[in-house]
């Protein structure tokens, strides 16, 4: 399965959830691929990082950030079970390469009305891969949320009858998580049984639930 997590706003925490799908799938066994398609590099500068500290590897990391990337990921998917692409903000050409390639797009949105206006040019662009790709299944997935606010919960609600449709997993607002994108770890590597790690494990298992490839949406 290729899972591309994508937005037209910048800041939105593409790279962490990528990152941390990737090793959510590793540690359960997966063969994992992430694709840095992001020109700013900064998944590429986490998987240097942790070679630098020493820590082992997990998952591999590779600099795909060409609008030839719907014909490359394809090819990389061959040797794993899941690729992860972290898309670029603002790059069309990238990213409508990303939407082309992959079976499943993530669009991470923070609970607010502004990520959510934000996103109209991010599901145009959807809207048009699916001229060419009618089976590709998209999902909001709802980051950065503050423990119950209403903002949250009213993000939630308005975005369950939108289309497409929000998970149910969310991921909370967690200094863990800027604290592993420093270091090259993962949240799960400080506290194996944190908020952080459970927030990723439900998340991925969720994905996985979607069995796309049949989904319509």
């Amino acid at each position: 399965m290729i899972v591309a997590l994508l937005n037209q706003k910048g800041g939105v925490g593409k790279t962490t959830l990528a990152l941390h799908l990737a090793g959510e799938w590793a540690r359960r066994g997966k063969r994992v691929t992430l694709v840095d398609a992001d020109p700013q590099g900064s998944a590429l500068d986490w998987s240097q990082q942790r070679s630098r500290s020493g820590a082992p590897r997990v998952f591999g990391v590779v600099g795909l950030a060409r609008d030839t990337l719907h014909r490359e990921a394809p090819e990389l998917a061959r040797d794993a079970d899941h690729v992860v692409i972290d898309g670029p903000p603002r790059v069309a050409g990238l990213m409508r390469s990303a939407l082309l390639a992959a079976d499943l797009v993530l669009i991470p949105v923070q609970p607010s009305p502004l990520d959510g206006w934000a996103s109209a040019e991010m599901l145009a662009l959807l809207a048009e891969a699916r001229i060419y790709r009618p089976q590709l299944a998209a999902r909001f997935v709802l980051n950065r949320c503050g423990a119950r606010t209403i903002i949250a919960r009213d993000t939630a609600e308005t975005l369950a009858d939108h289309d497409p449709p929000v998970l149910a997993a969310t991921i909370g607002q967690r200094v863990l998580f800027a604290t592993a994108a420093q270091s090259g770890q993962l949240a799960c590597e400080f506290d194996d049984d944190g908020l952080a790690a459970r927030e990723i494990a439900a998340l991925a298992s969720e994905i996985e639930r979607l069995r796309v490839g049949t989904a319509t949406s």
